[in-house]
């Protein structure tokens, strides 16, 4: 699941080489993904009215129940880098 949430959010971005994911499996044949992104890639992750996230989100909830486990997307909001704060 991490390699396909890593594919399918490198394909949508600008800036590919600055996504992270991290996989932490939790009890219940549960899943969590944690996903971090570049602070202008947020909105093309998130989509208009949260459109693409949420198509993600179904994606690998549908994928990750045909194996038996149940799933969580979760992009973390990234912090304005220092030289960002400094032009604004």
């Amino acid at each position: 699941m991490k390699a396909l949430t890593l594919f399918l959010i490198k394909s949508i971005v600008d800036n590919p080489d600055e996504v992270k994911v991290k996989e932490e499996a939790t009890e219940f044949n549960y899943f969590n993904l944690d996903v971090s992104v570049a602070q202008n890639d947020m909105g093309k992750i998130i989509g208009k009215g949260g459109k693409i996230i949420k198509a993600l989100r179904i994606l690998l909830r549908l994928l990750a129940l045909r194996k038996g486990k149940k799933i969580n997307l979760q992009l973390l909001e990234s912090l304005p880098s220092p030289q960002d704060q400094q032009m604004g």
